[in-house]
Parts: structure tokens; C-alpha cells; sequence
């Protein structure tokens, strides 16, 4: 069964704290290795990064040297380390390095030595691979039964509330705000044709990169055309650089977070559909202007706009105010609209169903 980034983030301490192995299998750009960077500094800990699929077996062993008669290995760099240093252990590619290297691992794995070098005792490891439930995509030799067994396994299928979350403070407003409102363009999620460039969540941040070092997300409008779509396109593919292209033409003509907080533009969303509200909020959220006390200005508007919501869009910005300060929540619970509706009354109606929004 497979389990996204947070129940991951959530049972991970649990194996390594008793030192067993981890082996993370998924897609290829979904965030293997960034996931590991986060547990490792939850855990206070080093990661020691290693390709298996580049390693030869001397790579993992070292160099060996005759001391008294007797053959000793002089163990690499990385190893050297792990041995002497608390720290990550990360072997990606497993599954791509060639048979030595993955017979060495299995013993590093079950004994936690090689060559006569013993890991430090407080050393963690962590591996990654592309196989599992979608190793038929890709070049990998298959792990078997005894192999797997010297790992607790989890297979990963991250959601798309996991990138986002992660590229609130990683991607700038409009790469984040397109894949909030086009989900679907975050990765394919089908089978891969041949010499085709699709997106991943690796190559949505690596276009962001490029797009903000080019400076082409100061003013996304003027940006788009032949430009931004031909650098688009050879990042996340063709499909999704048309969604992109067409989104940042029409950018500027969005409501933002501030139309809504600090200019009070609710007439600006009258059109706005269920969707569309939803994805406001979610930039309202994503924006940290909950996570702040919020002004008196900016909490009036914030209630001129929920009173008018339909049901389902008013709850998500309800539950999305009640994870923030609780002086926000009192302070909102209080508030009234500029044309009288109180947000307690509100409230009822939506839970009892008595009276919707006026789209409802």
C-alpha cells in the first residue's frame, strides 16, 4: 500500500530510531531525495548522499593495503564518514548498480559493516529506488525477497496537497498558483512514451529556478509567448507549457490575496464558481496571511468575503482560519459584514442548512 510525504514524515523516526534500514520506492521527480534532506533535519542529523548506480564494488569497499601480512580495506570518503559521524546514510538507485555493489549493500544493510568498517552507532540508512509498482517504467534490475527483506519498504504516491505545501516557501506565486488551479499538470500520472518530456514535481521546481534567475516572474504577462513557452516546454513538455502559457497571459487579471485582505475587491469574485473560490483560498492560505494577526482592515474584508461564500468554499476558508492564531479566529467569529451579516449567523446556516450562499 502506498502512503504520501506526511504519514511517511510521521512513521519514519519509528524505524530508524530502532536503526532499520528504509527504502523508499516511487516515481522518479516526486521528491525521494528531498524527503530524505527533511527527515534527516528533523533528526538533527548529516546526509551523507551516495549514487549506487555510479559506484563499482572498489567505490564501496575502498582500497586495500597489506598490514603485518594481514589485507586490510582503507574504506572511500563516504563510508570513512559514516563510520566516524552520526549522520544519513543515502544510497539512491539502488536498483540500478551492478550486482557487487548491491551484494555489498546487503550486507552493509544486515550488519551495518563492510570490509571490516562498522558504521557509527548512531549512523542511519535510507535508500531510494524507482522500482516497486512502477519498475516496469524504467531501466532497473528487480530486488528480490532476500534483498527486500534487509529494508522496511514504503512505497510513496505523494499528493499533490504534499508539493504544494512543500513549494509554499520553494516555487514563486504564479508556478505555484498554476499547478493549485491545473492539478492535473503536476506529473503523469500514465504510462511514459519513449523520448517524451513530461512534468514532474522535480522539473516544476527546476523550471521555477530558471524562470526566477531569468527574472521572467517579475511581470508573467509581458513574459508569455514564444519566450516562456519554448522554456516551458523543455522542462515539464508540451501539453503542460501550453496550460502554462495561456495561464500567465491572464495572470495579472486574477484576484489576488491582496484585492481580497487589503483592497476588499469581493465584487471582483461574483463570477466565481466553486473551483474558483476554492483556489483563492488556498492562495489566501498558502500566502502565510493567516498564520499573522490579522489587522482590523484586513479581517473585515476577510468576513465581507466569507459571508457571501457558497457553503463549501466558506467552510474550507473556515477550517483554513481555525489552523491559524487563535485571536484571528475570535476576532473573525465576532466580525460583521459591511452590509450587517454576522459570521456566527453564518456559521449556523451552514451547519444547520437553513440558508446557503447566494449561489446555493
Amino acid at each position: 500500500m502506498a502512503i504520501d510525504f506526511k504519514t511517511l514524515i510521521q512513521v519514519a523516526p519509528h524505524v530508524l530510531n530502532v536503526r532499520k534500514p528504509l527504502l523508499l520506492r516511487g516515481r522518479h521527480g516526486i521528491g525521494k531525495s528531498e524527503l530524505v534532506y527533511q527527515i534527516a533535519a528533523a533528526m538533527g542529523l548529516p546526509v551523507i548522499e551516495r549514487r549506487a548506480s555510479q559506484m563499482t564494488e572498489g567505490d564501496l569497499l575502498g582500497l586495500p593495503s597489506l598490514v603485518g601480512g594481514v589485507t586490510t580495506w582503507n574504506p572511500p570518503e563516504f563510508l570513512a564518514a559514516a563510520c566516524s559521524t552520526a549522520s544519513i546514510l543515502f544510497l539512491d538507485e539502488v536498483d540500478r548498480a551492478v550486482t557487487e555493489v548491491r551484494q555489498g549493500l546487503f550486507e552493509l544493510c544486515d550488519s551495518r559493516k563492510i570490509a571490516g568498517n562498522t558504521l557509527h552507532p548512531s549512523t542511519l540508512i535510507i535508500a531510494a529506488v524507482n522500482g516497486g509498482e512502477h519498475g516496469a517504467q524504467y531501466q532497473v534490475g528487480e530486488m528480490d525477497p532476500a534483498e527486500l527483506d534487509r529494508y522496511t519498504v514504503f512505497d510513496l504516491e505523494p499528493t499533490v496537497e504534499d508539493w504544494l505545501d512543500w513549494a509554499k516557501v520553494n516555487v514563486q506565486g504564479p508556478v505555484w498558483d498554476f499547478i493549485n488551479q491545473n492539478r492535473s499538470h503536476l506529473e503523469h500520472a500514465g504510462e511514459f512514451e519513449p523520448n517524451k518530456v513530461y512534468p514532474s514535481r522535480r522539473s516544476w521546481k527546476r523550471l521555477n529556478d530558471c524562470l526566477v534567475g531569468a527574472e521572467l516572474l517579475e511581470d508573467v504577462k509581458e513574459s508569455s509567448g514564444s519566450l516562456l513557452f519554448n522554456l516551458t516546454s523543455g522542462f515539464v513538455g508540451f501539453e503542460a507549457a501550453v496550460g502554462f502559457n495561456d495561464f500567465c497571459a491572464k495572470y495579472e487579471s486574477q484576484v489576488t490575496v491582496e484585492d481580497i485582505l487589503d483592497e476588499n475587491k469581493v465584487s471582483a469574485t461574483e463570477a466565481f464558481g466553486i473551483n474558483d473560490h476554492c483556489a483563492l483560498i488556498e492562495k489566501i492560505d498558502a500566502s502565510g496571511a493567516l498564520a499573522e494577526e490579522l489587522t482590523d482592515i484586513r479581517c473585515q474584508n476577510l468576513v465581507n468575503y466569507f459571508v457571501g461564500l457558497p457553503s463549501e468554499a466558506a467552510m474550507k476558508l473556515w477550517s483554513a482560519l481555525g489552523s491559524s492564531m487563535q485571536e484571528n479566529v475570535v476576532k473573525f467569529h465576532r466580525g460583521v459584514s459591511s452590509d450587517g451579516r454576522k459570521v456566527a449567523t453564518r456559521m449556523v446556516e451552514m451547519l444547520t442548512g437553513a440558508k446557503n450562499g447566494p449561489e446555493e
